[in-house]
């Protein structure tokens, strides 16, 4: 099954006089990289959600973003009321202005404000580790349905290769018997006597040199083994990655023996698919 490292997720609930939000956004990466990005009242939820993270997503550069909307008439934030007031009564000690000028300072002043932390309580934990986890049911669900749209652009290209084998097959009768008449025609513009017995040794070493036969069967075994394991439940986007691999050196083999140019153009047509298979693998899981 093939399921992309990229994903999209978000959720809201309203837990008392406050509106949370949570988003995860993920993207590619050979390691899990976390970003958290949250108020700092839920500082103390991180260990629980990297676990989280960790035993569902695996693998991929992952930001989470938590939001709070406090929608109702309380606020952490209150008027430090000493301070305010000594800071009135230095001021008027210096000038003896309007009292609401000299207020409308005093507030600017250091420590005039002060934030009260609140308290995190069970019932809003509760909430925000639900509305956490169905976030991530939607970006596993996003990635699948990425995975679905990969899964249809790899059997297109595999597909492709698999018909440019069909051809190099079909052409390397001709190739191999235009590479025999070439080094015949050379040895005949020699004009010198030659062993046949050695003459025939060679031609066979020289020909092995440029067969192709075992890159073709590896090649399309690669291609089977590919759909295979593109098959099977589990991701498996390390192992497609290394599959890949072999593909491009049995192509590139092909490439380098080929001594025909109808030949190296279907290698490079083949060169081009893979390179856009192992592109896209980039992205998967």
């Amino acid at each position: 099954m093939i399921v992309s490292m990229t994903g999209f997720g978000k959720g809201e609930t309203q837990f008392q006089h406050k509106k949370i939000t949570v988003e995860l956004r993920t993207l590619n990466s050979k390691n899990i990289d976390l970003n958290f990005r949250t108020p700092h009242c839920y500082r103390e939820l991180e260990p629980l959600l990297r676990t989280q993270i960790n035993r569902e997503l695996t693998r991929g550069k992952i930001d989470v973003s938590v939001f709070v909307d406090n929608s109702g008439t309380e606020s952490a934030t209150i008027l430090n009321k000493q301070v305010i007031q000594a800071y009135l009564q230095q001021l008027k000690e210096i000038h003896s202005g309007d009292t609401t000028e000299l207020l409308k300072m005093a507030v600017r002043l250091p420590d005039a404000l002060k934030t009260e932390k609140e308290a995190l309580n069970d019932a809003e934990k509760e909430a925000l580790l639900e509305l956490f986890s169905t976030t991530l049911d939607k970006v596993n669900q996003h990635r699948q349905d990425e995975g679905k749209a990969l899964t249809i652009d790899f059997k297109k290209r595999l597909n492709n290769l698999s018909q440019l084998l069909s051809k190099v097959i079909e052409i390397d009768p001709e190739r191999k018997i235009k590479i025999t008449e070439k080094l015949n025609n050379a040895l005949e513009q020699l004009a010198i006597d030659v062993d046949q017995n050695r003459l025939e040794q060679e031609l066979i070493y020289y020909l092995e040199k440029y067969d192709i036969t075992e890159e073709k069967v590896r090649l399309a075994n690669h291609i089977d083994y590919f759909k295979e394991i593109m098959a099977q439940d589990q991701a498996n986007g390390k192992k497609l990655g290394f599959i890949a691999q072999e593909m491009g050196r049995e192509i590139n083999t092909i490439g380098s023996k080929a001594n025909h140019a109808g030949l190296q153009k279907i290698v490079v047509q083949m060169k081009d698919e893979l390179e856009k298979i192992k592109e896209q693998l980039l992205n998967v899981l």
